[in-house]
């Protein structure tokens, strides 16, 4: 299935299932080291109505090796809880996390509460041994790290 087709049937597919097509089978894993090497997996994100939240659970050599869906939500909101974060990371034995969701609205600046979600992840994950390296909010307009914008919540 060719992206343009993709991008024309993105509604009637399951993000689970749309991530999954996005990663290629047997392809050696790059490590994600930026914002943008995460690009291709969120790009899907961009065009739902509703919020998704999904944790990418990353190796000892920062390559995704597992993503799960947290929640998923209104047009406004999707409730995220550290407990469901960091359970599959620690099931899967992570080394590190990086939290993702969309914006429906278009807009790549982040609310409060996604400031106070992003710093109760990285006070969490400190004490559980996992690392959030990033929070990515994604829209129709492009990425917004929030190690980029608000590297104050890293300090």
């Amino acid at each position: 299935m060719n992206s343009r087709t993709l991008r024309k049937h993105l509604k009637y597919i399951v993000p689970e299932i749309l991530l999954a097509l996005i990663k290629e089978p047997g392809a050696n894993p790059l490590p994600v080291n930026c914002p943008d090497d995460l690009e291709k997996f969120v790009e899907p994100l961009r065009h739902y109505s509703e919020e998704y939240f999904i944790a990418f659970h990353l190796s000892a050599t920062n390559t995704i090796c597992n993503y799960q869906v947290i929640s998923h939500g209104s047009l406004s909101a999707s409730l995220v809880h550290p407990r469901e974060v960091f359970k599959g990371a620690l099931i899967a034995n992570s080394h590190a996390l990086i939290v993702a969701h969309n914006h429906p609205g278009g807009s790549l600046i982040p609310s409060r509460e996604d400031l106070e979600t992003t710093e109760t992840l990285i006070k969490a994950g400190d004490l559980l041994g996992v690392k959030l390296i990033d929070h990515i909010i994604v829209s129709s307009n492009g990425l917004q790290s929030l190690r980029e914008h608000s590297p104050h919540l890293w300090n």
